[in-house]
Formats: structure tokens, C-alpha cells, sequence
């Protein structure tokens, strides 16, 4: 893929010869090939998607051609689960046993020493260019809502969400146990937050402890009286007892809940029974819950003993769902910090190892809406296509079919942002001074 002229400061040029997801086009754009692919020629003018014909048929004048030959031209993505405040802070709250419950006791450990409202502004600022850099549009963080930590971080959030506005649409949904859900005061103070900065989403860890039922009744309660989604982390266990996915979704179906419900992890669904899988499977899809698994963090922590080999991948009933017409999604979930100290908000990276884990392959086709069209559902928004009037966010690889696009990193992906490359992700030295090395 060679340019013959510097996209950067080019208003009016085309692309020639591109293969594009026919999910990603708008109707009648091209055929598609038995992956999913159609070849297109796509005019881009002044930021925006001017004109898409099949692979050959675009006459675009004198504007400049990059000529793609074959090669994959993605939509941005969107990433529905993630933990930006606890993102980075591995050097200064290592987690070298990788257990889960030691990643807890290091967060908490660190929240309550270094969590000033400008360590996680610089922290999550780092988060957004990196994402903004790999091609990602919309993402969905998850924020520590505890005691004085809820005052500091939510107008982080709200600073941040308007200065990313029209580059990234940022949400955020508070996170405690569901234990919290019972504290009056906790709950107007995490409500309190919300309205002031504009959220519209309430969630909680959910586990099988003794309130659960009583502290969903109560954020239940609160969601239908405030109008608020739910997302909730659900059932992050290898004990098949972790049964809290029932729970939840028999409550939404008793309740008639009217909002979206996104539930994360849910890792336990899979070491159940049979019989007990596709019960809850099917209330599941009943209560029209979606599902983000985060492949990569829960193949980590997941059935983690010193000095076995993992018999598990730690990842939820993907398929089964699926096939019960359960709208399920990946996503990056942690990075650099106590619970996964690696990742880097990349959804190419993302996407390829939730098809190596998860099989997320055969027709590969198939499963390409689970780093965009399903993530958008889950999270209430419209999915622009490649076609023409849309914004011309585009990401650029080198790839001319799945195995290519999922075999490499693609570091050398151009990402394109209105028509303009964007550039690399941030240097880590810019972390310096919140990792203790400046």
C-alpha cells in the first residue's frame, strides 16, 4: 500500500480498490465475498464520506487515488467495558501473584494513597489518546464510586467527556459492591454524581452474597425512577455456584425493566451444568440483557493457581448465548494494572485474541459485529457506516483477509480521523510522572 501523495492536509482524495465489511456499508454499496467482504472505491472530501461505488466502478475525477489493492478498510471501534481510572498504575501496585484477590487489595491500596483528582485525570487522558490513536470512537469506562473517591473521580469524567466530545463518546457507570446498593447514603451521593455530570447509567459488581437480591431490588428501583441503564459485573468466579446471571435476569423480566442492561465477565456461566446453562441462557435472552466478555483480562486472572497450568479460559458460554440471539460483545476491560498488567485499549488486539480464545471464527464474517455493531446496541448508539455523508473515520490496514488482519498487530495501521491521519499511540515516558519515574 503505497501513497503516491501525503494524506496529511489532503481535503479531496479517494481510495481505490479497499475491502470493506459489507456490515460496515450502507445497502446495495457492493456483493460480498463469502467472509463478509465487499471491494469498494471510496471518495473522501473535506472530512466526510462523499461517494462509495464497487471496486472499479468510482469515478472521482481528478482526485487524488490511494490505491488500496485488496486491502482492509475498517469503521472505528467501540469498547463497552473498561476501567480507565485504574488503568497504569501497575509499577505502583504490582499484583506478582496475579490473583484476583490480591489485585482488589492493591487497587484499594493505591486508590486510597494516589487517587487525586489529577493522577486519574492524567491517567485516563493517557487512556484516550491511546484509543483515539488505534482507532477506537466510542468507549465505556467503569469508575471506583467509593466514599470520598465518588466526589474526585466524577468531575474527572465530565472534564474529560467534553474535552474527547465529537473524537470519542465517553460513558461512565459507577462501580461498588452490591453491598453499597443498600446504603442510602452511598446511593445519593453515587445519584448525586450522575445527574450533576451527566450520566445516565448506574452498575455494581454482583455476586451470590446474601443482599444481592435485596441491593438489585434497591438499583432496580433507582434505575426505573431515574430513567438510568444498568451494567453490572456479574459472576467473575470459577465457582459454578456464582449463579447472580439468574438473578439478574429473572429481576428484569419480573420487573419489565424498560432500559439497556449490559452484564460483564459472567466467567462462571460456562463451568455449570447443562441443564442450569440453558436455563440461564434463556432468561437471558428473555430479559434482553447483553453480554461483554473480556477475553483477554479473564483468561488472566481465571483459574490461576501457583504452580498449575490453567485448565480453563476463563471465559463465559459465548457461543451458547449467542445462539440464543443474546446481543454479546468484547471488550478491553483492564490495563497495566493490579487485575492485567498488559493491554493497550486496542480493539484490533482485542478483537484478535477474542477469536482465538472464544473461536469467534467460521464464518468469520459472523462475529465481526463484536467489536462495533453490538457494543453500540449494548450502549445506546448509532453505528455510522462507510458510506456517503458519514464522517470519514476510518481505519486503514494492511490486511486483505481475516487471517492477515488477525494474525498481525497492525502497528502500521493508518487511522483515519474526518479524512486526517492521526499519530501513534502516546510514548509510556508520558507516564512517567504518575508512575513514580519522573
Amino acid at each position: 500500500m503505497t501513497a503516491p501523495f501525503s494524506l496529511a492536509g489532503t481535503k479531496r482524495f479517494a481510495l481505490i480498490g479497499a475491502r470493506a465489511l459489507a456490515s460496515d456499508l450502507g445497502p446495495r454499496a457492493a456483493p460480498s465475498d463469502r467472509d463478509g467482504f465487499a471491494p469498494v472505491d471510496i471518495l473522501i472530501d473535506r472530512g466526510r464520506i462523499a461517494d462509495v461505488k464497487p471496486a472499479g466502478k468510482g469515478d472521482f475525477g481528478d482526485a487524488p487515488s490511494l490505491a488500496l489493492s485488496g486491502r482492509i478498510v475498517l469503521a472505528t471501534f467501540i469498547d463497552a467495558h473498561t476501567h480507565l481510572d485504574k488503568a497504569h498504575i501497575w509499577r505502583r501496585a504490582p499484583n506478582p501473584t496475579g490473583a484476583f484477590d490480591a489485585a482488589l487489595a492493591a487497587v484499594a491500596a493505591d486508590r486510597a494513597a494516589n487517587w487525586t483528582a489529577g493522577d486519574v485525570a492524567a491517567r485516563m487522558e493517557f487512556c484516550l489518546r491511546t484509543a483515539y490513536a488505534h482507532g477506537t470512537s466510542a468507549i465505556r469506562t467503569h469508575i471506583d464510586s467509593i466514599g470520598p473517591q465518588t466526589r474526585i473521580s466524577w468531575p474527572v469524567v465530565a472534564e474529560a467527556r467534553e474535552r474527547w466530545r465529537a473524537r470519542i463518546d465517553l460513558q461512565a457507570t459507577p462501580l461498588f459492591s452490591i453491598d453499597f446498593a443498600l446504603d442510602d447514603a452511598h446511593m445519593a451521593d453515587v445519584a448525586a454524581m450522575l445527574d450533576a455530570y451527566g450520566s445516565n447509567i448506574l452498575g455494581a459488581v454482583a455476586y451470590m452474597t446474601p443482599c444481592l437480591r435485596d441491593g438489585l431490588d434497591k438499583l432496580f428501583a433507582l434505575a426505573a425512577r431515574k430513567d438510568y441503564d444498568l451494567d453490572f459485573h456479574v459472576d467473575e468466579s470459577t465457582d459454578p455456584a456464582a449463579r447472580s446471571l439468574k438473578v439478574i435476569a429473572d429481576m428484569a423480566i419480573a420487573r419489565k425493566f424498560p432500559g439497556r442492561i449490559l452484564v460483564g465477565h459472567c466467567c462462571s456461566l460456562s463451568l455449570q451444568t447443562p441443564d442450569e446453562e440453558k436455563r440461564t441462557v434463556e432468561a437471558v435472552a428473555k430479559a434482553g440483557l447483553s453480554v461483554v466478555s473480556l477475553p483477554m483480562c479473564n483468561m488472566f486472572l481465571q483459574d490461576r493457581q501457583s504452580g498449575r497450568t490453567p485448565r480453563w479460559r476463563g471465559v463465559t458460554a459465548f457461543h451458547e448465548l449467542a445462539e440464543a440471539g443474546v446481543n454479546v460483545m468484547v471488550a478491553s476491560d483492564n490495563v497495566r494494572d493490579p487485575f492485567y498488567p498488559y493491554g493497550d485499549l486496542d480493539m484490533i488486539e482485542v478483537w484478535r485474541e477474542g477469536v482465538r480464545i472464544l473461536h469467534l471464527d467460521y464464518p468469520f464474517a459472523r462475529w465481526a459485529p463484536v467489536v462495533r455493531g453490538a457494543p453500540a446496541r449494548a450502549m445506546g448508539l448509532s453505528v455510522s457506516r462507510i458510506e456517503p455523508g458519514a464522517r470519514a473515520d476510518l481505519v486503514l490496514t494492511r490486511a486483505r483477509d481475516f487471517t492477515e488482519l488477525l494474525a498481525r498487530p497492525h502497528a502500521d495501521r493508518t487511522v483515519l480521523r474526518e479524512g486526517a491521519p492521526v499519530g501513534p499511540p502516546p510514548d509510556y515516558s508520558d507516564l512517567d510522572a504518575v508512575e513514580g519515574l519522573a
